[in-house]
């Protein structure tokens, strides 16, 4: 009968309207470590952090010799921030003059003051071929030298490291 639909949908909407309160607080846990690092996963090395805050992990060694100070060096690279869930402010790949997609890799020589200091260090111990992350914080980076490489290739880059740097 209605009275039975009524009186059972009005039970359902009641226990509806109860369970956003229990997820809610289940949502909370989720982020309780908002703002850490993740932990890696099982058998995967974390990141090493160097005295000067830097944080690396190698995800492929490279051959040969190891880049050191005064060491030339061509660096493909992506540059990513953090804060902006990993938004893309500079791309070797997208600097590509000849239009083939093979981009113009950054060149510079370890220890010549062109380009950001955590960004050498970071460099320091890889071998050619090698694939590294580097974690570079402000204090070695765009926020103690704003004009060193490398630089954003687009404005939309440039206004996402902007972003950033100006409202750390």
């Amino acid at each position: 009968s209605r009275r039975n639909f009524v009186h059972q949908f009005g039970l359902v909407a009641a226990a509806a309207s109860s369970m956003p309160t229990m997820a809610a607080n289940a949502v909370d846990a989720q982020f309780k470590e908002v703002g850490q690092q993740e932990r890696p996963p099982e058998g995967e090395s974390p990141f090493s952090t160097l005295p000067n805050g830097v944080q690396i992990k190698d995800f492929r060694q490279g051959s040969g010799s190891t880049v050191q100070n005064g060491s030339r060096v061509e660096l493909t690279m992506k540059g990513r921030l953090l804060n902006l869930n990993g938004v893309i402010f500079y791309d070797t790949k997208s600097n590509d003059p000849n239009g083939f997609g093979e981009g113009t890799p950054l060149q510079f020589t370890v220890g010549d003051k062109s380009v950001l200091p955590g960004l050498e260090s970071g460099l320091i111990g890889m071998s050619r071929g090698g694939i590294r992350r580097i974690i570079v914080p402000a204090e070695v980076g765009y926020g103690a030298f704003p004009s060193l490489e490398p630089q954003p290739l687009t404005d939309v880059e440039r206004r996402a490291l902007d972003s950033v740097v100006k409202n750390p």
